[in-house]
């Protein structure tokens, strides 16, 4: 038997659903300001938004939380500062990033939007099992394991780009 190809999830959410449930998070200018800074082979921003509307696709088709996963997802990277460089206001260089940033994210979510238990409990469990904190729900589980998915095709991109544009200098 032939294997069939899976087909890709779209990366462009058009459904106005999720529009709906998202766009005052995507409204918010401070929020925008994640467009300005790096992350994995984009910015912050691009980032975000690709494992919220994974996590609203899966966890709507699987019957879960898929407004608080949409919200939370797009959330769980909130911090406004380049990793790359430590430039963190009040973040000691020996602190390690992977730990520190989901409660920063946390704080910076809690400042601008209301948050429900589900969607902090994603903000700050994100890292697991990095940080000790382990998901309390299904939705929470559903956005460690996205994204580490999507920083690692992230990164696999990345080094791929990398090693083609090696290739052809040579």
């Amino acid at each position: 038997a032939k294997k069939r190809k899976a087909k890709p999830v779209r990366v462009n959410p058009i459904e106005p659903e999720y529009i709906d449930i998202v766009s005052d998070i995507l409204a918010n200018s401070e929020y925008k300001r994640l467009r300005d800074f790096r992350h994995h082979s984009g910015t912050i921003y691009e980032h975000l938004q690709y494992v919220s509307y994974l996590s609203y696709r899966i966890a709507k088709s699987l019957g879960l939380d898929y407004r608080s996963a949409a919200r939370g997802a797009l959330l769980h990277d909130f911090f406004l500062y380049d990793w790359r460089t430590h430039d963190v206001p009040d973040l000691p260089k020996e602190v390690n990033r992977g730990i520190a940033h989901p409660r920063i994210a946390l704080e910076n979510a809690r400042k601008h939007f209301v948050l429900n238990e589900v969607e902090e409990d994603i903000i700050v469990t994100h890292m697991w099992p990095l940080t000790l904190r382990m998901p309390r729900y299904k939705e929470s589980f559903l956005i460690v394991f996205l994204d580490k998915y999507v920083a690692t095709r992230d990164f696999l991109q990345s080094a791929k780009q990398q090693s083609d544009k090696q290739q052809n200098e040579k």
